[in-house]
């Protein structure tokens, strides 16, 4: 199994989960992470979260994540969703699922397609708090994590 999603509906980590589960069925574990919509930033309240994708470039930009992940690792199923919209704290944002034979491979491919995405997708993000709307750049600490895996 293999599936990438960029949707407005919120979505079920149970049943997420459990499509892994059962496609992979000689799968000995499964990694996921789940992200929500935080509620503070900066020291400020948020109130909402806009996000905004590129239809058609997005989706394949996740791909070329999976393709990365697969070549390091030895999957054998990935679920990528992301979803885009107005959404608002404690919303869930995105959810990556990773099965495989070993839990090694199943944890790291699960951080690397995380930390990948969110610095190598075109997915952009407007955050409302009382004071102010604007437009959010990637986090230096994004960055770093991603810098981990080269």
């Amino acid at each position: 199994m293999r599936m990438v999603s960029i949707q407005t509906e919120d979505f079920s980590i149970e049943h997420e989960t459990n499509q892994l589960r059962v496609s992979t069925p000689e799968a000995g574990g499964i990694a996921t992470f789940t992200g929500l919509v935080s509620d503070l930033n900066r020291e400020q309240k948020i109130e909402s979260l806009f996000l905004e994708h590129y239809p058609g470039m997005t989706e394949k930009q996740l791909e070329q994540i999976v393709d990365q992940a697969e070549q390091r690792w030895k999957l054998l199923g990935t679920r990528i969703i992301h979803r885009v919209g107005l959404l608002h704290p404690q919303d869930q944002i995105v959810f990556v699922g990773v099965s495989s034979r070993h839990r090694k491979d199943c944890f790291e491919a699960c951080q690397f397609i995380m930390d990948y995405l969110k610095t190598h997708a075109t997915i952009w993000k407007k955050e409302s708090s009382e004071q102010q709307s604007e437009w959010l750049d990637a986090r230096e600490s994004d960055k770093a994590e991603e810098q981990k895996w080269k």
